[in-house]
């Protein structure tokens, strides 16, 4: 059987099984990894937890943080528009009711998936947070 031969979903198995093998290769504990055998030995990367019981809320907070990434990268971009005059008041009008009723609309599913907006801002280690503090 060809690649051309399959049917839509085998491919989605495939990588659904080489995902599968690629978790296996990894470590599950810390306590599974071995010290670098040398100075020039890579350490493996570590296994990334996951609960079946917060699958849906996690998924959606991550879901929810890309959108609010997306909301304040617009927001900045309409703010700039505004400040050079590229706009008419009407034009204006509309954008800033519209990201108003984005931003409500993100705090309702927020609180529907019980989670507050800070609850989104990524924290990326020494870059510092994903997300400005909010104002």
């Amino acid at each position: 059987m060809t690649a051309g031969d399959r049917r839509p979903g085998s491919r989605f198995d495939d990588v659904a099984d080489a995902a599968a093998r690629a978790f296996d290769l990894l470590p599950s504990t810390p306590q599974d990894v071995r010290p670098p055998a040398g100075p020039g030995t890579r350490r493996p990367a570590h296994r990334v937890s996951t609960d079946p019981d917060t699958v849906e809320r996690d998924l959606i907070k991550l879901v929810l943080t890309l959108v609010e990434l997306l909301r304040q990268l617009m927001e900045r971009q309409a703010l700039q528009r505004v400040d050079a005059g590229d706009l008419t008041e009407e034009q204006e009008e509309r954008l800033g009711a519209t990201l108003m009723i984005l931003h409500d609309r993100m705090v309702e599913l927020c609180a529907q998936y019980d989670l507050s907006m800070q609850d989104l801002n990524l924290d990326l280690g020494p870059l510092g947070t994903l997300l400005p503090p909010a104002e």
